[in-house]
């Protein structure tokens, strides 16, 4: 998992947080890296979910619910980052059924070696998007966080409903309707 993941993450963990909390969570996981990440490194996603485990029990506040306020912190630095490919994007569903054949291409120009989930169109009209969403790491309320803050941007609202395709949360279909 790249660097970035990690580094904004414990950004969010500070503002969010406190300092003290963000030493404890570090502190008390078991992490190769020490806790200590740069933008760019590869880390272990293992990091990433005892780093959310311990954040979750410190706070009581569910791993999903912890992964959509990262989403939307996450959201808002692709904004300041790359506004230029957000301003290649006049719809939020025109945005959300480029993120294989666009935004992933993108992505990995900068991270070459970056493991992206897949996002499978199923269905897709100029009000609606059915997706399936695959990846090794069960990671999807972060990627429904992205969608939502997505609609956001674009100064509309969406129901957005998901369903895990196996027990793992490693496929999961998003059925995106704008309202």
């Amino acid at each position: 998992m790249k660097g970035i993941v990690f580094t904004e993450f414990l950004d969010l963990v500070e503002d969010k947080f406190g300092l003290e909390v963000l030493d404890k969570i570090i502190t008390q996981s078991n992490l190769e890296s020490g806790g200590v990440y740069t933008s760019v490194g590869t880390y272990s996603f293992s990091e990433m979910l005892q780093l959310l485990q311990q954040l979750s029990a410190h706070t009581n506040i569910s791993i999903d619910d912890l992964l959509l306020v990262y989403a939307e912190h996450f959201f808002g630095v692709i904004e300041e980052s790359y506004p230029g490919l957000l301003a290649t994007y006049k719809d939020p569903i025109e945005m959300l059924s480029s993120i294989e054949n666009h935004i992933h291409v993108e992505v990995r120009k900068i991270y070459p070696d970056a493991e992206l989930p897949t996002f499978e169109i199923v269905e897709k009209t100029q009000d609606s998007l059915v997706l399936i969403y695959k990846s090794s790491r069960a990671m999807h309320h972060f990627g429904l966080g992205l969608m939502n803050k997505t609609f956001e941007h674009f100064n509309s609202t969406a129901s957005i409903v998901l369903e895990k395709l196996n027990n793992e949360g490693t496929e999961v279909k998003f059925v995106i309707n704008k309202n």
